[in-house]
């Protein structure tokens, strides 16, 4: 693990040598070869700390983002952590998916209409082209529904990870492209016939505009779907609407798939306990009203998932150390985790389930708290598994102990 961590560590070093490398003047056919041989296998996510450091270590973002056609073009040839196995970006209403559209809507714009009208256009055909000029980015103007749902949705999430570089450079990249499109449509507008436009910003902003695309689908949205959660992206949809879309409609609605745990339990043949009034025990009963109330109070969070890894309870304290949205309630466990940390939970639930372990532990400090997550595997009288339950709890209190209390307190 060590040996993985510095060699991560050696290459970050590395990468940010040669962003720096570009930054004083040396050409991208000077350090590709070195580059493409460095990299081989890069994640978005690399790329991503890359620029979090750079920034960090003091360059101005206007810096990072003169840079940022550069380096996508020599991440063109490298980058081959690309698509995940599992492709949400593939399911119609997907916010990725519907990102996608739109590109390719956008492409078609550019590569079908814009370019060809601004060659007809440099070859004199000037009254038709400069009319079919003027619709064509009066509509590219649209892209300004897709820039704004991608700043104002995905990026809060994505800082709300830590990542924040990317964001920045990106929506600065953005603005820029935003205002080169609506100097042009001015201009358009306001030319007859046979007046000059500035065919070099046309040019230029058509080319940034399929350059974005390239940076969204190779860099942005796989560090995204690498980050997100299924609940994180459905909110994303869900607020979509308000925004609007760039040239298309979404196919359909978009919702992470659950499953109804109480039909589930009942189909299993396990009676409801809500009509009854209370539970036996094999040391006593409570009402559920008492069971409930008695869960929220313990200071721990606690979290069941059974044993088909489905997400099937858990507590609601005043003060919980990890947010849980009642959304989860009926999903499978590893749709509530970042796709990055998946590979862990899986092996945990792995380990319960199989035997091979009873409990797993770890322990991280956030901020003034120290918190203990552990996690125990739930077994009947038989042995039989019947599902993971987790505790969370800020044990920084507790370490603070010392001598003896012995005495009410007066409050």
């Amino acid at each position: 693990m060590s040996e993985i961590i510095n060699n991560r560590e050696y290459r970050q070093k590395v990468l940010k040598e040669l962003i720096r490398e570009l930054h004083d003047g040396k050409s991208v056919e000077e350090i590709k070869p070195r580059f493409e041989e460095l990299i081989k296998g890069i994640s978005p996510a690399e790329i991503s700390e890359m620029e979090q450091a750079l920034i960090m270590e003091g360059m101005p973002v206007e810096e990072i983002q003169r840079l940022c056609d550069v380096h996508a073009a020599v991440f063109k040839g490298s980058i081959e952590e690309i698509h995940r196995p599992q492709k949400p970006e593939e399911v119609p209403g997907h916010p990725i998916h519907t990102f996608k559209l739109e590109n390719a809507e956008i492409r078609k714009l550019v590569d079908n209409e814009i370019r060809p009208q601004l060659e007809l256009y440099k070859n004199g055909d000037t009254a038709e082209s400069l009319k079919k000029l003027r619709e064509a980015f009066q509509k590219l103007w649209e892209i300004d529904k897709h820039y704004s749902r991608k700043e104002n949705l995905l990026f809060p999430y994505l800082e709300k990870y830590g990542i924040t570089a990317p964001p920045k450079v990106m929506w600065g990249v953005d603005d820029e492209i935003r205002a080169d499109i609506k100097e042009i449509n001015n201009k358009l507008s306001a030319n007859a016939q046979n007046q000059n436009i500035p065919l070099e910003k046309a040019e230029e902003a058509v080319n940034r505009v399929i350059e974005m695309i390239f940076k969204e689908e190779n860099i942005l949205f796989p560090m995204a779907l690498e980050t997100l959660t299924e609940d994180e992206w459905a909110e994303i949809a869900r607020a979509s609407d308000e925004i609007g879309y760039c040239m298309i409609t979404p196919e359909a609605e978009w919702k992470p798939a659950r499953v109804d745990v109480v039909e589930k339990t009942q189909k299993e043949g396990v009676k409801s306990q809500e009509n009854q009034g209370f539970v036996e025990f094999d040391a006593g009963c409570l009402t559920t009203e008492e069971i409930n109330a008695m869960l929220n109070t313990l200071p721990i969070d606690i979290t069941f998932v059974d044993k088909n890894d489905t997400v099937k309870y858990f507590t609601q304290g005043k003060e919980r150390i990890f947010a849980r949205p009642k959304t989860i309630i009926g999903r499978k466990v590893q749709n509530c985790h970042p796709p990055a940390s998946v590979h862990i939970v899986e092996k945990i639930i792995e380990d319960l389930k199989s035997g091979k372990k009873d409990h797993e532990d770890f322990w991280i400090k956030m901020g003034e708290k120290y918190v203990y997550i552990r996690y125990f595997a739930v077994r009947n009288e038989k042995g039989e598994y019947l599902g993971t339950i987790e505790v969370t709890q800020d044990i920084a209190p507790i370490q603070k102990i010392t001598g003896e209390k012995r005495l009410l307190s007066d409050a």
